[in-house]
């Protein structure tokens, strides 16, 4: 895992000096990302420069040292990330083309491929997380490319005529040449959503690469040679295995399951330094841990963060699932203090706004794991995959019942939810939670119900869903931007193409893998990761354990009032069923309270109307009617506030500063 970075100025040649200043400036904006090693690698009549930090993991000899040529001097990379295929590509071109290597990383195997192969064939081949940015000496183009899901990150853009790429924006805002004028239209997605979908970032001109795609630019002119090309297409690959449906019974389909999550578990088992995992005692990371323990001769090392509030702390169902699995297990449990000492450094973790705050507790975890291993490997995706957010379940079934009401039955419903407080909510559905199916026993359910209110009288499946993931509403979004027409949210951003099933459920998961989990979740564990110089793995994103689940049908998946159904039956070959039950509640932080207490007059500072009025981004008025609401306790109004907090915190954050020096830079090479 690396940071990568650098430019293309568009054969406008440059002095070596400056080249190098600007790329190593570039590149030490990562240095978290790899505090083990620097490179810079410049071609000064080109303008080209290429930075590298290296936080070492496959082979840890100077041999493993970035930015690389491959054998026959052709290409030079900078990467990021790991290729988990790369001993299995490593011989086949040995065997092929008798090649020889002078390591043992996977980077080099990539450079090998691509003068085999050539780009596209390449990424084809490749199973893994990467992002990596690769200059074509004969042909005097770069490329960029992102793996499948988006795991790792990749900006880009244009300004100033030098095209800039790098790991996270940080990097991006350390050439000269970056401008950074916020965009409006993400400024709006981001309210409604939380984070900025991609491919738009929060700045004008400024994009993030697609998972699955990758893009080249001319050297002589510094612009694209195309539109953005992609290799993989997770819609593609979802219809194609929709096309060759499992035909066995569902202990056949578990089997099939279990073996080929050994695999992907064991490929990311792959490292030169302490490896261990992140275990909250629920499905995902609880199947995880079970496939490494099939795979380690050796206890494996897992990490829990837990709280004194109750209806947050997931601490003692990992440690019966760590204690039945044999783990070294470490557990840490945070105060409330501990926790909001991590707030004031979101923004510049983050670089963008974002408001997923189960970032903190993220975060946590992540410095827990990073004082006893290098790398960490998570349960994310599995929700997405085999159908475990309770939200699928609330729309399927509210659709289910709703469809053919009249526009005033629905208004009337929905009248009747919000009229009973969320306080009363709780208590009557906490009666009658024990009679409830499992995906009804939710946290917080006074909440959800108001939350529903708002999702009951849409029209389509397709606005309930949205409706539900929303932190402000569509209809408040222009108002709370101050009604600028560019402001409103790109319809196309928030339904791109979906394979062709008629399935509410089906299509709720796909919508969720191709924008929440790679703009939300995986930028969350990225960044939190990478915070504190961790490499995290997701073993549920290798495209072969993607590609079945969607072969499942989805009684497979989603069935006797329970999501991930296939998976329980996985984890519960290992793992008793008694120590897996309990109601799903997420990886959170009790923020609303927060926000009425020890966290009010940080809010109130940046939610002062005086502040709002003089940035001229955000309607006060609005924002504070929320405030006086949350802190009254008549209603939670933590999702959208947290949202705003966020984005005035970032905004607080990018205020101008004092510029820094260059150091000397080490290990520089050019042409």
């Amino acid at each position: 895992m690396c940071g990568i970075a650098g430019f293309l100025t568009g054969g406008r040649s440059s002095s070596p000096d400056k080249l190098i200043a600007r790329t190593a400036a570039m590149a030490r904006a990562l240095a978290h990302r790899g505090p083990d090693d620097e490179g810079i690698w410049t071609d000064p009549a080109a303008g080209v420069g290429l930075g590298h930090r290296r936080l070492a993991i496959l082979d840890l000899t100077p041999e493993g040292h970035q930015p690389m040529l491959s054998p026959g001097g052709r290409y030079v990379i900078a990467f990021n990330g790991e290729i988990y295929n790369y001993r299995e590509i490593r011989g086949e071109i040995e065997a092929a083309w008798a090649a020889r290597f002078r390591g043992s990383s996977d980077t080099e195997v990539m450079l090998a491929a691509f003068e085999q192969w050539g780009l596209e064939k390449s990424l084809e081949r490749f199973n893994g997380m990467f992002a990596f940015a690769v200059w074509d000496r004969r042909a005097r183009r770069l490329a960029i490319a992102r793996d499948r899901f988006g795991e790792k990150p990749l900006y880009y853009g244009w300004s100033r005529g030098t095209f800039l790429f790098g790991s996270e924006m940080k990097a991006l805002g350390s050439h000269p040449a970056f401008e950074g004028e916020i965009d409006p239209r993400a400024v709006a997605l981001y309210l409604r959503f939380g984070y900025v979908p991609a491919p738009l970032t929060i700045y004008r001109g400024i994009r993030k690469l697609e998972p699955g795609g990758f893009l080249t630019v001319n050297g002589e002119t510094g612009a694209a040679t195309g539109p953005v090309r992609f290799y993989w297409s997770a819609g593609e690959a979802a219809s194609r295995a929709q096309a060759e449906p499992f035909r066995g019974s569902f202990e056949d389909a578990a089997g099939e399951l279990e073996a080929l999550l050994e695999d992907a578990v064991r490929m990311r088992m792959i490292a030169d330094v302490p490896l261990g995992a992140f275990l909250s005692g629920g499905i995902d990371s609880s199947t995880v841990v079970a496939m490494m323990r099939k795979s380690s001769p050796r206890r494996v090392q897992t990490f829990t963060i837990g709280f004194e509030e109750d209806r947050f702390n997931e601490a003692e169902y990992a440690r019966g699932v760590a204690r039945h699995l044999e783990t070294d297990h470490t557990e840490l449990y945070v105060t409330p203090a501990e926790a909001m000492e991590v707030i004031p450094h979101l923004p510049a973790l983050y670089d963008e706004p974002f408001a997923d705050s189960s970032q903190i507790p993220t975060f946590l975890v992540s410095r827990l794991a990073r004082s006893q291993v290098t790398v960490s490997l998570s349960g994310d995706g599995g929700d997405e995959l085999f159908g475990g957010y309770v939200r699928y379940h609330w729309v399927r079934s509210l659709w289910a019942a709703t469809r053919w009401w009249p526009e005033w039955l629905r208004q009337a419903v929905a009248g009747v939810m919000r009229s009973v407080s969320p306080a009363s909510w709780d208590r009557a559905l906490e009666w009658v939670g024990p009679w409830l199916p499992a995906p009804l026993r939710v946290a917080q359910p006074g909440d959800k119900m108001h939350k529903l209110a708002g999702v009951v009288v849409a029209g389509t499946a397709e606005e309930m869903y949205r409706r539900l993931v929303s932190h402000w509403t569509e209809a408040e979004v222009p108002r709370l931007c101050r009604g600028r027409p560019e402001a409103a949210p790109d319809r196309a951003m928030t339904a791109p193409a979906r394979p062709g099933s008629s399935d509410i459920t089906h299509r709720m998961m796909y919508l969720d893998t191709v924008t929440y989990l790679p703009d939300d979740i995986l930028v969350k564990l990225d960044r939190a990761a990478m915070g504190v110089s961790l490499e995290s793995r997701v073993p549920f994103l290798d495209p072969r354990v993607f590609e079945f689940a969607w072969r499942l049908p989805l009684d497979m998946k989603v069935g006797r009032g329970s999501g991930k159904r296939i998976l329980r039956a996985v984890v519960e070959r290992h793992v008793p069923r008694a120590l897996l039950e309990r109601p799903k509640s997420g990886f959170g932080v009790p923020v609303g309270e927060w926000l009425r207490g020890p966290l009010r007059d940080w809010a109130e500072e940046l939610l002062d109307p005086r502040r709002l009025e003089e940035e001229g981004l955000l309607d006060p008025l609005l924002i504070r009617r929320k405030w006086h609401e949350h802190l009254s306790g008549r209603r939670n109004w933590v999702a959208p506030l947290w949202t705003v907090l966020m984005l005035e915190a970032w905004l607080a954050e990018q205020r101008p500063k004092p510029a820094r020096g260059i150091e000397e830079v080490p290990a520089i090479a050019h042409v």
